[in-house]
């Protein structure tokens, strides 16, 4: 029946989507028995036991020896005010030195990078899709994430800021389900399900969501409401696993994210075009839209043959995006109507192993991929004037890319207490340039206490820009019209070169508390860079030729009892100069200073905090976070910062026990505030390189949900 009722509740997302013993470590996996042993999908002993030893080789093909480690558990999600309806992106804003941004340039960067931020599901590659905001995946289906940053092992490569590695949802050790509702301010309406559990050897996990709220992208406005800004957004993610025999088996992860938005309007805007002799236009009735389509598939087969850990997975991703402009109201405030879409897709295969040698974990693997983009841009100009009859100009592109990387390196335990891990990696791409690099990494972990982890590294990086975000403009095809730039330069996108230092150090300060510290330097060409440079939110990639970024950051938690408590802090700055790409985005004078001058990138948050505490007592979880940031950077060259803010959340939740014998589980009743000072503060003020509007924090919202386990 419980699957059944997973298979209706599939059906209706798509339905409505039309439109560190001596390391710090990966998550663990701790099952002491087999859990709820009386459900009729609860695996066997020998089939738990033997989903344990696979899932442990597979944490181990992948190390974070050396690197900068932050672990979020289930439990730490369920601790969050909202807790599995929080965003993953309000989610990663927990971790030290990742601060918030509006949802049009990236949602959150790690360390005052934009975007440059892997995501890794069971240990496999999820290739970036095209969207200019929103995130694809569901917090809910996450048993653990782990965000690792600094000098990462020669096993991460491509995108480096920060490795988002997701432990998912487990149908063996999770036989359960559940049915839930949830919403309140704004409209906000959600339905979720989940459900998971073992036949023989094969387990499954599925879970969805189906949301409708008004405030789909940040208000440009101070106004508690937005006007036209609707979003209905459907999610599903499905995984299967079955054992093939002592050692081996095979796993399918599928997820799809179908999300509708309205772009919101600022009324009172002045119109600075005439079309046709007109010149009036109401902004509060602009009618723009966007539509984001992702599907993402992965087939994987893993193997433990003796001393040898191995997996090899084939991975796909399609996505498209699609802007639908208001023709006559953005010919009038803009100049240009822009109808853009962005296609992409992706197929590639992964292989990564893990040999164990004594003292020495010898890794090695592979990853090559093809991408199949389309950036087409249909535009509605006017003449140079400003004025006069529209008229069509095309500017499309289309490209086959790929990319291929191996990699090797030795993890060598010294002794108990000290370990090292080095090893080389080659990066090669063939977009719309070809170039490549061989890059060396080396790092030392030093436990000298057991309450005590030293880690230092360094790594050399070669970051590729996202293909369907760095095609080419045809700059003529736009001459003498209303949307033809002042610059005549439009220099290729080129990868990312970075030199990369970072040293930390953890401590366990007395039982329950542990504190840490960690430094890095970072010293780039070609330092990549995105931005919204018109209407549409489609970012669009740019360089600058010289960069650093560096920052200290500081994190505590607690745990005792049933109480538990965190507080991270963080000071960063990224400055770069001269724009090496892509220079007609820019205003001349502005890419003037630029070639004299490093400037803060328009990113760079220089303060950044998150703090949260959560109490269960008797059935009642209690629970609070907040953020904090100093302001993002605005003005001219980004020579100024938008004012400093904070944001508190409140949660309260308590779990009803059904009577008699329905066989259901607790019903979970939930209620929670978001910005409980209703602190009004702007993410962005509209200025600033690469920012095209205004977006402004989440207003206070109240919110409730019903939760039925089963």
């Amino acid at each position: 029946m419980r699957y059944l009722l997973s298979l209706a509740a599939t059906a209706a997302v798509f339905a409505g989507m039309d439109a560190a013993q001596a390391q710090q470590a990966l998550p663990q996996i701790n099952v002491t028995a087999t859990p709820n042993s009386n459900s009729p999908l609860a695996p066997s002993q020998p089939v738990l036991v033997e989903t344990q030893a696979l899932d442990a080789a597979r944490a181990n093909i992948f190390t974070p020896t050396g690197a900068n480690s932050y672990e979020i558990d289930e439990k730490a999600i369920d601790d969050l005010p909202q807790a599995e309806n929080t965003p993953l992106e309000k989610v990663l804003l927990q971790a030290p030195g990742v601060a918030q941004d509006s949802a049009a340039s990236g949602d959150f960067h790690i360390r005052n990078e934009h975007a440059n931020v892997q995501f890794r599901i069971n240990g496999i590659l999820l290739p970036d899709g095209v969207s200019g905001f929103g995130q694809v995946i569901e917090t809910s289906f996450i048993s653990s994430l782990t965000l690792l940053d600094g000098a990462l092992p020669a096993e991460y490569g491509l995108h480096t800021a920060g490795i988002v590695d997701i432990q998912t949802r487990s149908g063996t050790y999770e036989p359960s389900g559940s049915m839930g509702v949830y919403g309140g301010s704004h409209g906000t309406l959600t339905s979720t399900f989940n459900d998971g559990g073992t036949i023989g050897k094969t387990q499954f996990y599925v879970s969805g969501r189906l949301l409708t709220d008004n405030v789909g992208i940040e208000n440009p406005t101070s106004d508690y409401d937005a006007i036209h800004d609707t979003t209905a957004q459907g999610k599903f993610f499905g995984y299967v696993s079955t054992i093939l025999d002592d050692g081996s088996r095979f796993s399918i992860i599928s997820g799809t994210s179908v999300t509708s938005y309205q772009i919101p309007n600022s009324p009172g805007e002045d119109t600075a075009f005439t079309e046709n002799g007109n010149s009036d236009f109401n902004s509060s009735t602009l009618n723009e839209n966007q539509v984001e389509r992702t599907f993402y598939n992965v087939a994987a087969w893993q193997k433990t043959i003796g001393n040898l850990d191995a997996q090899i997975a084939f991975f796909s991703r399609y996505s498209t995006l699609h802007f639908v402009p208001d023709e006559v109201g953005d010919l009038l405030f803009n100049g240009v109507a822009s109808d853009v879409q962005r296609n992409s897709l992706l197929n590639g295969l992964q292989g990564d192993a893990a040999y164990h040698l004594g003292a020495h974990t010898i890794r090695f693997g592979f990853e090559v991929s093809g991408e199949s983009t389309d950036a087409v841009d249909n535009d509605l100009v006017l003449p140079a004037s400003g004025s006069g009859a529209p008229f069509s100009v095309d500017n499309s592109s289309n490209k086959l890319g790929w990319l291929g990387s191996f990699y090797t390196q030795d993890e060598w335990r010294i002794t108990n207490q000290l370990t090292i891990n080095g090893g080389l990696r080659f990066d090669q791409m063939a977009q719309y340039v070809t170039t490549n690099q061989l890059s060396p990494r080396l790092s030392l972990t030093y436990k000298p206490f057991e309450s005590t982890t030293f880690h230092a590294g360094y790594a050399r990086y070669f970051t590729p820009p996202e293909q369907v975000l760095s095609a080419p403009t045809n700059l003529g095809a736009f001459a003498n019209t209303s949307a033809a730039s002042a610059v005549n330069e439009a220099s290729p996108v080129r990868p990312e070169r970075s030199d990369y230092f970072d040293a930390g150090v953890t401590q366990k300060l007395f039982p329950g508390l542990e504190a840490g510290v960690d430094a890095y330097y970072k010293r780039a060409r070609n330092l990549l860079d995105d931005g919204q440079f018109g209407q549409a939110l489609v970012l669009t990639a740019f360089n600058y030729a010289k960069a650093y970024n560096t920052g200290v950051e500081f994190k505590t938690n607690y745990q005792i009892g049933d109480f538990s408590a965190y507080g991270n802090f963080a000071w960063a700055r990224q400055r770069a100069t001269q724009v090496s790409s892509n220079q007609f985005l820019f205003d001349p004078d502005e890419l003037a200073f630029i070639a004299g001058h490093y400037i803060y990138t328009d990113h760079a948050q220089t303060l950044t905090a998150s703090a949260g505490a959560s109490y269960l007592w008797q059935a009642t979880r209690f629970s609070a976070d907040l953020i904090y940031g100093s302001g993002l950077r605005n003005g001219f060259a980004n020579t100024g910062t938008v004012a400093p803010y904070t944001q508190v959340n409140l949660g309260v939740s308590h779990e009803f026990q059904l009577p008699g014998n329905s066989g259901l589980g607790p019903l979970e009743a939930r209620f929670d505030i978001v910005n409980l000072l209703d602190n009004v503060y702007e993410i962005r003020d509209g200025s600033g390189i690469g920012v095209f509007a205004p977006q402004f924090g989440p207003r206070r919202g109240f919110f409730g949900g019903l939760t039925q386990k089963f």
